[in-house]
């Protein structure tokens, strides 16, 4: 009795396609069916109409962020990358109209055409033979991929916006943690070194809340946040938004809890290599923010 009991509560494969026609349905509702290249995916991923429950939106914020492993990898390996099941990448592709995972994957492939490298440097021959040349090899392959993809997606409406926004504040807090301290660390440094007055979030001794806690609107915050957003610095940046004081992000994809809550964002993407990741982007745009702040106060 119990075992039948159990096999009812089960989804069926009818039932699971039912869901994905309907979910598909939807989406064709709002004209986003079937995007015919990755950046039509992109646009529709942004819109902030489409909606996905916990898994899938696991799969989306893999695809917006490593578009180039989605194009090489088999559906086995991009599963396991995205900690998905394999059928999980298969209902993602339903959504948008098409039949699997292969189909939907040839957009990816698409956009890779004309990519590839057309020589081997030295230090790519030498990899061959050490493996901690090859290791150095992908981390420099890794950090040239992403200041690549700054140069093909940048937008420089926002960034002159942030530019605008941070020069403007009577004081900036810095705030990132885990893997984004390092870049707002030297973000802070560099701008007490240029005389911009800032606080840098550093949360010692757990007193993160309270050095936000006195943010006015007459101050700005530069907030670097990267997936999967677990740390404290969206509870820090909300803070901020209550306060009214102006929000700036740089942040690697939409699906960024610190989105919703900036006034301007930038995307950088970070490429990573054997589970380490760059950030020389993050680093690169942050720079350039700095650079821009100094030069309108002083200009």
């Amino acid at each position: 009795m119990s075992g039948r009991r159990e096999a009812a509560d089960e989804p069926s494969a009818h039932s699971l396609e039912t869901a994905a026609r309907k979910r598909s349905r939807s989406l064709a509702a709002l004209g986003y069916t079937k995007p015919q290249t990755y950046e039509e995916l992109r646009a529709v991923l942004s819109s902030g109409t489409v909606h996905f429950p916990k898994r899938l939106r696991q799969v989306a914020i893999f695809l917006w962020q490593h578009p180039s492993e989605v194009a090489l990898g088999t559906i086995a390996q991009v599963a396991e990358q995205a900690s998905v099941q394999p059928s999980t990448l298969v209902r993602f592709a339903q959504i948008f109209g098409y039949s699997g995972f292969s189909d939907f994957q040839l957009l990816f492939k698409d956009r890779m055409k004309g990519s590839w490298p057309d020589t081997q440097g030295s230090l790519e021959k030498a990899a061959e033979q050490n493996a901690n040349l090859h290791f150095l090899n992908g981390m420099v392959g890794a950090c040239q991929a992403s200041l690549d993809r700054i140069g093909n997606t940048f937008d420089i409406d926002s960034f002159e916006t942030m530019i605008d926004q941070l020069a403007a504040a009577e004081l900036i807090y810095v705030i990132g943690s885990k893997r984004a301290f390092p870049v707002t660390t030297y973000l802070s440094l560099t701008l007490s070194q240029q005389g911009v007055r800032n606080v840098l979030v550093d949360n010692v001794g757990s007193t993160a809340l309270d050095q936000v806690g006195c943010i006015t609107p007459r101050d700005a915050v530069l907030a670097v946040s990267f997936s999967p957003y677990n740390s404290i610095t969206p509870d820090l940046v909300a803070v901020a938004h209550e306060r009214k004081a102006r929000i700036v992000t740089i942040t690697d994809s939409t699906f960024s809890p610190l989105v919703k809550l900036s006034d301007t964002w930038l995307e950088v993407v970070e490429q990573d290599f054997g589970g380490f990741r760059s950030l020389a982007a993050s680093l690169a745009v942050g720079m350039a923010l700095v650079h821009g702040v100094v030069a309108q106060r002083t200009g």
